[in-house]
């Protein structure tokens, strides 16, 4: 595991597309900080820490609507290889190439564009999804 936000996030969707109720995820403080995004913004009903077998775990559960997961697909946009950051005034760009939620790890902590945009803070888009 290289990019645990990669990671995390494709994990996520992977789960979503096979109709599965929950996934395990890698426990990391951002993985959880994002997690607790997607649980606000209504992809995910729960995210809950998880110790088993020594090993911390964060147990995702999905959200579906009639059968079909609310979340249908990610975009990763920073990756190790190109980080992107943005200011204030260009996130809202981004946010506007389409009906997408875009999530944002800024200096007061992991947020969606809009909250960025409302707190008046830039930082490394991670990733965009619908």
């Amino acid at each position: 595991m290289n990019y645990l936000v990669g990671d995390f996030i494709i994990r996520i969707k992977n789960s979503a597309i096979s109709k599965r109720k929950e996934v395990l995820l890698p426990f990391s403080n951002i993985n959880r900080e994002i997690g607790k995004v997607l649980v606000r913004e209504g992809f995910l009903k729960s995210i809950k820490e998880d110790n088993e077998n020594g090993y911390r775990e964060l147990k995702a559960v999905i959200r579906y609507e009639k059968r079909i997961p609310v979340l249908t697909d990610v975009i990763l946009i920073s990756k190790p290889s190109l980080r992107v950051y943005e200011p204030v005034k260009n996130i809202m760009e981004i946010k506007k190439r389409g009906r997408r939620t875009v999530i944002i790890s800024t200096s007061k902590g992991v947020m969606t564009a809009d909250e960025a945009n409302k707190k008046g803070v830039g930082g490394e888009v991670l990733f965009a999804i619908w």
